[in-house]
């Protein structure tokens, strides 16, 4: 099990399934979004994860058709996103999981559209848009 928070702990919410599909995203939505050069991000079961605490505290911006991100309106840490095309399914943003986490990344993603200013390192595969599983 995972647990995770916002940054003034009014979100409080907990995993219980694997996270799968872990990828680092370069592209300018991820990055605004973050305010960092990359997002990472994992996929979870909706079924494991919950939000304990502070439902009420989430706000959410629509940043493409079907596509919300969620965040903390008081602190504005980025908690998940939810795609209308995967109901069963919740991005969760692996900055706010407090826990170890076990699982890996995987791959990087839209990794043309990195910021100027970082290098990608490391073996894990790169690709233009999304990895080739999606």
């Amino acid at each position: 099990m995972y647990n995770g928070g916002c940054l003034c702990g009014k979100v409080r919410f907990e995993i219980t399934s694997e996270i799968q599909n872990i990828i680092y995203c370069h592209c300018s939505q991820c990055r605004k979004a973050q305010g960092s050069a990359f997002a990472t991000n994992g996929n979870v079961d909706t079924d494991g994860f919950k939000i304990i605490s502070g439902e009420n505290e989430l706000t959410g911006y629509e940043s493409s058709p079907g596509l919300t991100k969620y965040f903390c309106k008081h602190c504005g840490s980025p908690i998940i996103s939810k795609n209308e095309s995967s109901p069963n399914k919740v991005r969760v943003r692996l900055g706010v999981v407090e826990t170890d986490i076990s699982e890996r990344p995987v791959a990087h993603i839209f990794s043309t559209s990195k910021a100027n200013w970082e290098d990608i390192e490391g073996d894990l595969p790169k690709y233009e848009s999304y990895e080739p599983s999606r």
